[in-house]
């Protein structure tokens, strides 16, 4: 599994606040491109978010759902893109005052992503995931999710 992690300069709430608000998903995640739905029940378990990805006109709509959530400490997604795949995403913010330490671990679970190798996956993720901790630390410190 990719992993990256990034020390924010806001609170584990604020980070959560952005999480918890699933219209705010295609702002911060690479490759999403727009949001069609969110259940009412996000970030609960189970609760699912309905996106597109890539770029106009070009887009696969899908959706990703909530396997497990803890509110300020844990997100974790099996986030669909058919027919590339199926990738398992955990979130976990662990707050250090008015910092926090946030991680990001994902990793194909289904589909042809799975089929390339593990080194040129992770590596391709985690380019692409670092980009996502810094637009979801923006998104944060400018008080998305208020």
């Amino acid at each position: 599994m990719s992993t990256v992690s990034q020390l924010f300069n806001s609170p584990a709430a604020d980070v959560w606040r952005v999480l918890s608000d699933g219209w705010l998903y295609s702002g911060w995640v690479v490759g999403a491109s727009r949001i069609r739905a969110v259940d009412d029940a996000w970030p609960r378990t189970g609760a699912r978010l309905h996106h597109s990805v890539g770029a106009w006109p070009f887009v696969i709509n899908d959706s990703s759902k909530v396997v497990n959530s803890e509110p300020n400490r844990l997100l974790e997604l099996v986030a669909r893109g058919w027919p590339m795949g199926e990738a398992k995403v955990v979130i976990t913010l662990e707050d250090r005052g008015g910092q926090c330490q946030v991680t990001l671990v994902e990793d194909a679970i289904k589909g042809p992503g799975k089929l390339m190798p593990k080194f040129l996956r992770d590596a391709m993720i985690g380019v692409r995931n670092r980009e996502t901790l810094r637009r979801l630390e923006l998104m944060a410190a400018g008080g998305a999710g208020r």
